[in-house]
């Protein structure tokens, strides 16, 4: 019998250390930009913190309406959440840890397959970095 992968995000995988926070988008980080996307990783040698961390950023110069910039934000979770394996699994096994940002770049709103394609790109680009 084969175990299902858990496609899950739990509150421990959220970043919400300020410190880590200011360090990662003071200068101690890398980004990759894919249209409509940008995500700022850093690697972290923190023990007590969980493999992977994300945050999440729409900005309000992109979308005025709280509404929107809700919606964008479920779509990268979602989008997070089904392909997060392609960058948890290479860091597990290089016994690594990191911390990763997105940020929407975009004024329009896309469809959810556009951000998912994008997300995937993301997390490939990001995992042959890190490891």
């Amino acid at each position: 019998m084969v175990e299902q992968d858990k496609h899950t995000l739990t509150k421990k995988e959220r970043l919400n250390s300020l410190t880590l926070i200011e360090e990662l988008f003071s200068g101690g980080s890398r980004s990759l930009p894919s249209f409509p996307l940008r995500i700022v990783y850093m690697p972290v040698e923190d023990e007590t913190r969980p493999t992977l961390s994300l945050l999440i950023s729409v900005p309000k110069k992109r979308f005025k309406r709280a509404v929107k910039r809700n919606l964008v934000k479920r779509q990268i979770r979602e989008a997070y959440r089904m392909n997060k394996d392609l960058l948890l699994r290479p860091l597990e096994e290089a016994g690594k840890k990191a911390v990763i940002a997105f940020i929407w770049l975009d004024n329009r709103l896309r469809t959810s397959v556009q951000v998912e394609d994008t997300v995937k790109k993301l997390l490939l680009l990001t995992a042959e970095r890190l490891i």
